[in-house]
């Protein structure tokens, strides 16, 4: 018996995975692709303070938190097509206004509504994979997806870079206008709707207050959003701190698009990795295990931070391999606490993974933010919080409904 559910699928197969795998990456290519352009917007925007520079990142992370929110609902509601075409245009136009702001503080404002639009397609993408496919058909696709979609990310800081080059950092901006019209433009002739009306559901906010207060009095379901706010909260102040790390710290910021190229390349095989085990080793031991690795290595990270005993080039290189553990770990724990989280609600899934995402991103934000703005010239703010978190999101692992060693009461 086929695990496929039966919808409209026109597309040939590497072209659906090609436009979905371009969709999905949407937020990733307008986070990575700013990094080499930090600097440039803080010494032009706000020269008093450059490190303010690094808020371009987390502004946008914070409105595709809320966006997350209003996504999924909306899409049950009017369609996938519908609301990925209005997110793409609201970031497309966010994205031009951004191109020609000459305030930071509009500027910051200008990447929320951005952020805001890119939720669209990263969220009712994955809805649409599953109008078209279930069980293994589904984690197949959804598999060669992320294999595309870890292409952009590791190309995306040079792409940045070359454009800073040649027409300063502002035509990054309208490199993301161009991005949104051209994959809404793909998505619009080429991909058929997969909700039939039939199976929409209304919009009712009655429902939507049911369905957070059940997801949030869920106490399993509430341990995994916040070890997922942990884990996105570290990796979000290492976004955002890495420019100036690479430029100030370690001087290497004509090198940093290479070397984030290499790191995403190397972290890419974590989900190659957690295919192969999670089926052995189960979600919630591999996501543990995952963070047991993260709070080693920050453990081992924090004396030479604090110290100075490793002399240049070991420094950077010790840095460099921190970085690549860290993100390839998070590899292992996003997609699995997603799961974890997402377990109980097959009745309301699309409402309560727009609750988890945005309530996991949100959080991430305020971690972020603080954890960005305390960089002082040194790597140390970023390992502390990374320490933190890290020791934070196991000892909730550890506790977490059925964990090996939790009190009955949390089973």
């Amino acid at each position: 018996m086929s695990d496929t559910v039966a919808a409209p699928r026109p597309l040939p197969m590497r072209e659906t995975i090609a436009l979905f795998g371009v969709l999905f990456a949407t937020i990733a290519f307008s986070i990575d692709a700013m990094l080499p352009a930090l600097p440039a917007i803080g010494a032009e925007l706000s020269p008093e303070n450059a490190n303010r520079a690094q808020l371009i990142v987390t502004s946008f992370v914070l409105g595709m938190g809320f966006g997350t929110f209003f996504a999924g609902p909306l899409s049950d509601a009017f369609g996938r097509k519908p609301v990925i075409v209005a997110g793409l245009a609201l970031y497309a136009a966010a994205a031009l206004w951004g191109a020609f702001e000459p305030d930071l503080i509009a500027l910051l404002v200008a990447r929320f509504v951005q952020g805001f639009g890119a939720a669209a397609p990263r969220v009712v993408t994955v809805a649409m994979v599953r109008d078209m496919y279930a069980g293994r058909d589904m984690a197949r696709v959804m598999s060669f997806i992320m294999m595309v979609f870890i292409l952009i990310p590791a190309v995306a800081p040079s792409i940045g870079a070359v454009l800073i080059w040649g027409f300063g950092w502002r035509s990054i901006f309208l490199a993301f206008t161009a991005f949104g019209l051209v994959s809404a433009t793909w998505f619009i002739l080429r991909q058929p709707e997969t909700l039939t009306p039939a199976a929409r559901r209304p919009l009712k906010w009655a429902a939507l207050r049911g369905a957070l207060a059940e997801v949030l009095g869920t106490r399993a379901t509430v341990t995994y959003i916040a070890a997922l706010t942990l884990a996105f909260g570290q990796m979000f102040a290492i976004l955002s701190s890495a420019p100036q790390i690479f430029d100030e710290v370690f001087d290497r910021s004509h090198s940093f698009p290479l070397w984030f190229m290499l790191l995403a390349l190397l972290a890419g095989f974590a989900t190659i990795t957690n295919a192969k085990l999670v089926m052995t080793l189960g979600m919630r031991r591999l996501a543990t295990l995952a963070f047991v690795a993260q709070f080693a290595a920050a453990l081992i990270m924090l004396p030479l931070a604090l110290t100075g005993l490793l002399p240049q080039p070991w420094d950077f290189a010790a840095f460099f391999i921190y970085m690549t553990m860290t993100f390839f770990m998070v590899g292992l724990t996003f997609g699995n606490l997603n799961a974890l989280a997402m377990e109980p609600w097959g009745h309301i899934a699309g409402l309560a993974a727009s609750i988890i995402g945005a309530a996991s991103t949100v959080g991430a934000v305020a971690i972020a933010v603080p954890v960005g703005l305390a960089y002082d010239g040194t790597i140390v703010p970023l390992i502390l919080s990374a320490t933190a978190c890290s020791g934070l999101a196991l000892m909730l692992m550890r506790s977490a409904p059925g964990a090996p060693g939790a009190p009955r009461s949390a089973r």
